[in-house]
């Protein structure tokens, strides 16, 4: 007999388990119904096709009825407490990259020496191509996002929802952080939120970095830039660096009171180009400037360029309902007693 047909022997097996087991309880009832017919009288009807049980002419069928009625009540009760085989726990583990994007919204972001299709654009929707890029391509990293100005703050996560990320993106917009440029301090929270237990291999972080998008010169904050590589070093995260906007004298946007633009004014760049390749070269990243496409395909190759490595992206029970196998032949039973306490 195989033993799905058998309760206690689903219980014995380590990968086997009850969803409902509550409903064993029941099974304690059954005992109880051949106890009290056998003392009745009269027949009483706790347990199907017990009045069959007692017609003289029947005696030895109402033993074959009796034994149908019960073991199909059993069975039944044991189907509805939903015997289960659970496989072991598995771990889906895919290869990818831990990104921090360190983006910069301050007042200078306005700037608009960027051109589209003929018309004039501000730095961040400059930026916010190289950032789509990096959603929508690294299909198994890991993105969070930090943005910064006089502070910095967590937009996101490390996440592989990349429709989130690309909805969160979209509501970015200068002015949403008091102006500043705290470039130490987005460097330090971005370390904060690589600092996950699942990354560490020899005391060093594999497969993780940052990406530092800005325009302008460290001018606030609680640590330098040069302190935050320093830490990003240590840990082993290179940080590539892109500098957004052109030398020299750049057309800024004047506002009127309602916020529509009215006129420009020249100012200077002030990108700390020198700065932007030493926090590259200390951590082991690379520094780019954000002029053209190829500055997002440069980038690209040369995270591409560093090792893989493994997280855990989800983890699961993966179970096997068995209740058809008691269900069935209980009820195959049941109607077998049926059969058997039919008229003659």
């Amino acid at each position: 007999m195989s033993a799905p047909l058998f309760p206690p022997l689903l219980l014995a097996a380590s990968n086997l388990r009850l969803a409902d087991p509550l409903w064993l309880l029941a099974a304690l009832a059954v005992p109880a119904a051949i106890w009290i017919r056998g003392r009745a009288k009269v027949p009483v009807l706790l347990v199907p096709f017990a009045a069959a049980w007692h017609r003289p002419s029947l005696a030895a069928a109402s033993h074959w009825t009796a034994g149908c009625a019960v073991a199909g009540l059993i069975l039944v009760i044991c189907a509805l407490a939903r015997p289960q085989r659970v496989e072991e726990k598995r771990e889906v583990r895919s290869q990818g990259y831990d990104i921090m994007l360190a983006v910069d919204l301050s007042g200078s972001m306005l700037s608009e020496d960027y051109e589209k299709d003929g018309q004039r654009i501000n730095r961040l929707q400059a930026i916010k191509p190289v950032i789509q890029a990096f959603i929508d391509r690294r299909t198994s990293d890991r993105i969070g996002v930090v943005l910064f100005s006089s502070r910095a703050y967590t937009l996101a996560p490390l996440t592989t929802d990349h429709a989130w990320l690309s909805k969160q993106i979209e509501r970015v917009k200068i002015g949403l952080i008091r102006d500043g440029t705290a470039i130490g301090d987005a460097l330090g929270v971005a370390l904060t939120r690589l600092d996950q237990p699942d990354r560490q291999s020899g005391g060093k972080r594999l497969g993780a970095f940052i990406v530092l998008l800005t325009d302008g010169a460290n001018n606030m904050g609680a640590i330098t830039p040069m302190q935050a590589a320093q830490l990003a070093k240590a840990r082993g995260i290179p940080i590539y660096t892109i500098g957004a906007g052109k030398d020299g004298l750049v057309p800024y946007p004047n506002f009127d009171e309602n916020g529509k633009k009215v006129s420009y004014s020249w100012v200077a760049a002030d990108l700390d180009e020198d700065a932007l390749r030493e926090i590259a070269q200390t951590t082991g990243g690379k520094f780019y400037r954000a002029a053209d496409t190829d500055t997002i395909e440069s980038a690209f190759k040369s995270i591409d360029s560093n090792q893989k490595i493994e997280f855990q992206a989800k983890s699961y029970l993966l179970t096997t309902e068995l209740f058809s196998w008691l269900a069935v032949p209980g009820l195959a039973l049941f109607g077998a007693g049926a059969w058997l306490s039919r008229p003659r």
